[in-house]
This record gives structure tokens, sequence and C-alpha cells, in this order.
């Protein structure tokens, strides 16, 4: 070879070059190997002079790129020539290796004939890049599965996790359709639950066939998913003998297809059915991406089912921890709002009753029991309960029958006091008369005519604490216009973004401020208050309870 331009010769610069560079001649021989070809394929340089170029490639792609090489030096056109093109080569010991190809023709090679042609190409292992290229093929997948999985933790039950999984999914992971195929695991088969197309995709076909199919297991691409519990593929719709749906593939002109199966443990929840418009290859990658995926999906939404029920339970419970209905009392107009507390809270501890007394009296009863969940509701259930079948003319006796009860519910638990107050309302010629006893709660507010408002009563010891309980009854006439108001800390413990408590002297103002004896008007305004307090704030409400009495004005 002639020495290069700096004075080295050619053949030392390409033999210290680290991809391998190889020269044919128009006939395909190989003319030049640098030694690099023993690194790459084990071959020496010598084992393929004169040797035809292609047999370096496996046999079956032999001919076809056979052509493509002559028809390059021909003609110097060629989809291979100038591009970089990976493709298998043969190592000497026979088994397969992914190479990176670059083709270019050069006319003459240095030592070949003036008249002729040659091919030079360099080769170098592609395995490097196709290990990279695929990790982050998978980091995409994985990423996209995580936008499906946050997607559905703001999912307040199932039923919506299932309505979004489909769009989520397929516009992370760039597919033109789906379908989601529902378990009904009693008669073993799955149901059409729902259909989701990109916005450019037209699949009318698909979306009417759909709902009206039903797959059995081992049926199509949904059953196949089932049977095997694993993702199943078909690269080519219209070529896969399995096909049910061949005049639908044909009519939207789908092309690839993939389904995988939503699992909660050993329970099929679900399949999805993911379909692209344009033939795609379905790596092994995604298969297991989407395996994984389904796996977890299963699990989220499982637990989001339990969620449910359980939420359901405790909304129940809750219920029967309340009246259904607050009763008429004639002269007198009634008002209520609870609200639960936190999240985290299923069931509150906040209660209020109002049950009628021999004599057209009647028992009024606010409480609020330490803490929420099972253990405060069941305190709750006592409290109410042992309120209703000891209900007296005595507001006292009536709360010290619940503090009994308390003292002996008290198990080995944490103490599970409660706060109440009780109110024992008889209808008179000009209003209501009230005798009122506090335990350890908030001092009800009242209002009279001139819109005054303050708090009366004496608040007394928490119920369930000690055996020796004393309660100091207060009497009070409510005249026409006035309105008395019961509520529970969830209203003055209200904590803004910035901690601070909504407190009594505010809402002192607004009792004060509300309509004139209107029970609906002022529980409104403390309600939406409170909640205006709460509005933006880190902090979890408690839960409260308001209750309003009123009596209206004379006419």
């Amino acid at each position: 070879m002639p020495e290069a331009t700096s004075g080295v010769p050619a053949a030392t610069l390409l033999a210290a070059l680290p991809d391998t560079v190889v020269v044919a001649d128009a006939g395909g021989r190989v003319t030049y190997v640098n030694p690099a070809v023993s690194r790459l394929l084990g071959y020496s340089p010598a084992d393929l002079l004169g040797r035809d170029l292609t047999e370096i490639m496996p046999s079956r792609f032999r001919t076809g790129h056979g052509g493509h090489i002559t028809r390059f030096l021909t003609t110097g056109q060629g989809e291979l020539v100038g591009n970089t093109t990976q493709l298998p080569a043969l190592h000497v010991d026979g088994h397969e290796i992914s190479i990176d190809v670059t083709l270019a023709r050069v006319e003459p090679f240095p030592g070949a004939s003036a008249a002729e042609s040659s091919i030079v190409g360099v080769l170098r292992d592609a395995s490097t890049t196709i290990l990279l290229e695929r990790q982050l093929q998978v980091s995409r997948y994985l990423a996209a599965t995580l936008r499906v999985t946050a997607a559905l933790t703001e999912a307040r039950d199932a039923d919506v996790a299932f309505a979004q999984l489909l769009p989520t999914l397929c516009t992370a992971l760039d597919w033109d359709a789906a379908l989601l195929w529902q378990a009904d695991t009693e008669h073993g088969r799955l149901l059409h639950a729902a259909t989701w197309a990109a916005p450019d995709a037209d699949v009318p076909a698909l979306a009417t066939d759909a709902p009206t199919r039903v797959f059995h297991r081992g049926e199509g691409l949904p059953g196949r998913a089932w049977l095997h519990r694993a993702p199943v593929v078909a690269e080519e719709l219209a070529a896969d003998p399995r096909l049910v749906r061949r005049e639908v593939v044909r009519a939207d002109g789908l092309s690839t297809g993939v389904a995988f199966p939503v699992l909660s443990g050993d329970s099929l929840l679900a399949v999805c059915e993911l379909f692209s418009t344009t033939q795609r290859p379905v790596p092994p990658e995604l298969l297991e991406v989407l395996g994984h995926a389904g796996r977890q999906i299963g699990q989220f939404l499982a637990r989001l089912r339990a969620e449910s029920v359980v939420r359901e339970l405790a909304e129940t419970l809750q219920r029967s921890l309340l009246p259904s209905h607050l009763p008429t009392i004639p002269g007198v107009e009634l008002a209520a709002h609870y609200r639960a507390g936190g999240e985290a809270a299923l069931v509150g501890g906040d209660t209020y009753d109002v049950m009628p007394l021999p004599g057209g009296r009647w028992m009024v009863l606010i409480a609020d029991v330490c803490g929420t969940g099972a253990e405060a509701a069941a305190v709750t259930a006592v409290t109410r309960h042992t309120a209703r079948a000891a209900a007296t003319d005595s507001p006292a006796e009536i709360l010290r029958a619940v503090n009994a009860a308390l003292l002996h519910e008290q198990g080995t638990g944490p103490l599970r006091f409660v706060t109440a107050c009780c109110l024992v309302l008889e209808p008179a010629a000009r209003g209501a008369r009230l005798r009122l006893g506090v335990a350890g709660h908030p001092l009800p507010l009242v209002t009279g005519p001139d819109g005054d408002a303050r708090a009366i009563g004496t608040a007394g010891r928490p119920l369930g604490i000690d055996g020796d309980l004393e309660v100091t009854e207060t009497v009070l006439d409510l005249a026409p216009g006035s309105t008395l108001v019961l509520y529970t800390d969830g209203v003055t413990e209200a904590r803004d973004d910035a901690g601070r408590q909504f407190g009594e002297d505010a809402l002192l103002r607004v009792v004060a401020g509300a309509p004139v004896a209107d029970a609906e008007a002022v529980v409104a305004a403390v309600s939406a208050a409170v909640e205006s307090q709460l509005a933006g704030s880190r902090h979890e409400p408690d839960d409260l309870a308001v209750l309003a009495l009123a009596v209206p004005a004379a006419r």
C-alpha cells in the first residue's frame, strides 16, 4: 500500500484502528482486512483474503445481501450504502453476533486495478449499542407504566381507575386504540368494559364490535392472555390464523395487537388489549414490562375495590350513628350539618340526636368522642344509645348514665373520653324552655332577637374518665326570635394553612351575623365559614357537627 499523506503507510493506520475494515473487489472477494477482525469475528486477516465477503454472514442472509453488494458495485446505488446498518455476522466458532456495518465505494482502492471499483466496509460490535438501546427502551416503558400508576392513584374508586387506565396507558406507550375486557370468572368469560382510541385514530368497526363480543379462555388475543396469564402478541394480525375478528381488523386497518392480563395474585381482574394501525415490532422487553404492569395495576385495583367495600361499610356505620332525619318540633325549627374529617378517618366520632320524651318534651344531644375509626365509632354508639335508653327530664341524669356506661365499657386500650352537651326542651306558649347540661363540651351559643350572641352553660368534666361526675344544669327560656347553636370542636379548631384555628370569637361573629331565628341559615353560615377556613390548608380537618334550634319571631 502507498504511504498516507503524513508519511505513515496506510496499512499501518488501518491496522491501528479499533474497528474492523474490510475491502472487497467488484466480485465481492475480500482483498484487505485489518487485524481488528480477530477481536470482532475471531478470524485472522489471512483467513479471509480471497473469500467472498458474504461468507461472514449467516447463510440465510447471503443471497439477499450479496445482491445488494453487486447492485452497489455496478450502479453505485443501494440501501446499505452510505448508511450504518445493523446486521448479524457469523463468528468463526459459528455463533452469531450483531454488528453495525457502514459501506462505501472507492474508485479505485489503492493497490487495485485502475478499472476496478471496490467496496469498503467498516464493521463494529453492536452488542453494546443494542444493550444501551434496550435499556433506554425499557426505561421508557417503565416510565410509561409509572405514569399509568400515578394516574390511577388519583382515582377515588376502582370504576374511575378502570376508566382512566386505557387512555393513560395508550398515550404513554403510543398505541392507537385499546379495549378493556373485564373478567366474569363465574361464567368463564371476558366482557367488554371500555374502548379507547387516539384522537387521530379512527376505529369504528372495533368500537361497534367490542360491546357485542364475549371472549372465553384461550379465545382470541384476550382469551390467550387469560389462558397463559402473560402478555401475548400478534405483530401481523391479518396473518394470525387464530384471529377471530378478521373483518374488524380489515375494516379498521389494524396491523399489530398485544394483550396482557391484569392480575391480583392468582385472580384475573381484566385483560387489556392494545392495537396499532401500523405494523410495529413488540420486543420481549415491552412484553415483560406489560406483564409486570398488569400485576401492579391488578394489585392496585384490588386494593381500591377493597377500600370501596370498607368505605361503604364505614358510611353505613356512620349513618347509624346519626339520625336519618330531624323530627318536627312544634314551634321550633331544627337544622343540622355533619361532615366527616380527613381521608384517614373512615368513621368520625361526632354524633347528634333529637328524640321525643313523654309530655311533649324533647331530648337533644350532641357529643364528640376522642379519636376516630372503629373504636371511636363503638364509643359513639354506646354514647348515643345509652342517652336514648336513659332519657329523662334531667340532662344531668342522662349524662351520668352515659358516663357510667362508658366506664363499664372501658377496656385496656387507649382512654376514649367523650364530651357532650344534652338538653331537654319543652315548647312553651311563647318560645321554649331548655334545661341544659354540659360535660366538657364546647358551650352552646344563643342569640336573641337583637342578634347578640353569647355562650351559655357550665362546661363540667368529660364523660368516661371519673365515676364521680358532677353536672350543673342551666335553665334557659328561648324567646321568639332566638336561636341556640350546638357544635363540636371540629368547628372552632379548624386550621388554615398557617395553622391558625377558626376560634370561638370568629364563631360568635358568624352566629351573630346570621339571619335571626333561621336555623338553616345559621347552620349554613357556620359550615361555609369553616370550609373557607380550611380552603387550601395542609392540615387535616377534624369531623364536625352543627345543630341549631330556632324559635321563629312572633308575627
